[in-house]
């Protein structure tokens, strides 16, 4: 499965290039991630709990950062193991451009699964990825951004997490 798109990020390209290589923020992107530890250097080990179709499964493996242009792009590749469910791996090419207002975030998704998840068909795999690397890049945008004025009073009056946590924390 490929995939490629890009998102506008009301954000300085220094900030979402601080933020992407942020564990923290890559924690709170990656859908269903309980864990991650490591380094940009060294990788990331995750623990990832996803459901696609009918089967549920908790996959342990590694996220790694390469090809790392500084300010510019990086390849942010993962490869899970979920037991009898099987395995997936994926990467995205990811680049960064100055644009009127922010920044113009690219990338290019490759996704593969093995095992017992290959079994349920590209039609629902090939959605489910889609679906996962959408929702990571719209939980990194609403993580740099921040929350449009609408939202941010609205969401004033919940306890909802905060969007926009990161640029606040750099003072974006």
């Amino acid at each position: 499965m490929k995939l490629s798109d890009s998102r506008e990020i009301r954000a300085e390209p220094a900030i979402v290039w601080t933020a992407i290589l942020n564990p923290e923020v890559l924690k709170a992107c990656i859908p269903g991630c309980q864990s991650m530890t490591g380094s940009v250097a060294e990788g990331y080990e995750a623990v990832v709990k996803q459901k696609v179709g009918p089967v549920s499964a908790t996959f342990t493996g590694l996220v790694q950062l390469s090809d790392i242009v500084e300010g510019r792009s990086l390849r942010i590749v993962g490869e899970g193991k979920g037991g009898v469910a099987g395995f997936a791996k994926g990467s995205a090419d990811v680049r960064l451009e100055p644009d009127e207002g922010g920044t113009r975030l690219s990338y290019d998704v490759e996704a593969s699964v093995g095992g017992k998840l290959a079994q349920l068909g590209s039609r629902i795999i090939d959605g489910f990825a889609k679906k996962m690397a959408d929702e990571f890049f719209t939980r990194f945008q609403e993580a740099v951004e921040g929350p449009d004025e609408e939202e941010a009073a609205a969401s004033a009056a919940e306890d909802a997490p905060k969007k926009g946590w990161f640029k606040r924390l750099v003072g974006g």
